[in-house]
């Protein structure tokens, strides 16, 4: 396993809890301690004023989706969301080539989160299919798409993923059911690089995940969306020392990052279902494009080497 000077010296361990989360530990003990001695002498002293109430908006997250994760429903192949589909023509569309649409059935919990796939180079929107129903059942809108050639470089494939999410919050029969200010794009191969250059070209993305990512350009520190670098240890076509890794060590100190590398594992692993790829890129894209913070469980403390992982690295804990 090769180990490379991260550039942040948070990376690959875990950090002290923040001053503010240690504050609102102190407040809570503040204000279970008031409460108990209020009712032990029947009511407040006078002239006392009572503690504030904390704000009811800090009690629950509005974007959480889902029952609350455990080790085994983010392995799961399906959540808990019945998943319908529709597909759509590259005839009514402009600026990349159709694809399927998978999206939660029910709209009692309201509108969710939504993500772009791009696949790679010579390849279609069927090879990433796996990842469409996986991560609808959890509670996304998933648009797996085609691009205009099946040898559109990354550049192209940026620009297409930012094309399909204008269509799907925009134009598509599901834009009611999403929610477009929490959007996120993934790709395979040119497609992950795809993937970094659309969250290059707009800040605004709440989750990025490259998957074995092929991309000329090796440097992103204008990147400023949460993004998790995807590699395989075995990948000869995006070697990990000429890819994932200098991309993940060129990404901002500041920003919210990580870097998992699959273990015994190629280029073409991210074309079929993969418990591992599947199981991190759901908590990565909880945790940020639903800012739901009970999937940071399964990203901090950072994963440990295994027998599906080579190698991961990140800072804990995130946000």
């Amino acid at each position: 396993m090769q180990q490379l000077s991260t550039g942040d010296s948070s990376a690959g361990r875990s950090r002290a809890p923040s001053r503010s989360r240690s504050r609102a530990r102190v407040w809570s003990v503040a204000v279970t301690a008031g409460a108990a001695t209020a009712a032990l002498f029947g009511g407040l002293v006078p002239g006392a004023q009572a503690a504030p109430a904390a704000p009811e908006a800090a009690a629950a997250n509005p974007y959480e989706r889902g029952p609350a994760p455990t080790n085994s429903s983010v392995e799961a192949a399906r959540g808990s969301y019945a998943v319908s589909q529709t597909s759509v023509s590259s005839l009514g569309v402009s600026g990349f080539g159709g694809g399927t649409i998978y999206y939660p059935t029910s709209t009692a919990d309201g509108t969710f989160g939504a993500v772009a796939v791009a696949p790679g180079f010579t390849a279609t929107q069927s090879s990433m299919a796996w990842l469409g129903p996986r991560l609808a059942s959890q509670g996304f809108v998933v648009f797996t798409i085609d691009t205009l050639t099946t040898l559109d470089q990354p550049a192209s494939r940026g620009s297409q993923l930012l094309a399909a999410l204008d269509y799907l919050t925009q134009r598509s029969t599901v834009r009611t059911r999403i929610d477009a200010a929490r959007l996120g794009v993934m790709g395979h191969s040119m497609g992950g690089g795809g993937t970094l250059e659309a969250a290059k070209s707009r800040t605004s993305l709440k989750a990025a995940i490259p998957l074995t990512g092929w991309n000329t350009d090796k440097s992103w520190p204008e990147l400023r969306t949460p993004t998790l670098v995807v590699g395989a240890d075995g990948d000869t076509i995006a070697p990990v020392a000429t890819h994932s890794e200098p991309f993940y060590e060129s990404l901002p100190g500041s920003l919210d990052k990580a870097y998992l590398e699959l273990n015994g594992a190629s280029h073409l692993t991210p074309n079929s279902s993969n418990t591992t790829i599947g199981k991190y890129s759901l908590s990565w894209l909880k945790r940020f494009i639903d800012d739901d913070t009970r999937y940071e469980q399964f990203l901090c403390p950072l994963p440990r080497p295994s027998l599906t992982i080579e190698e991961y690295r990140g800072s804990c804990p995130l946000g």
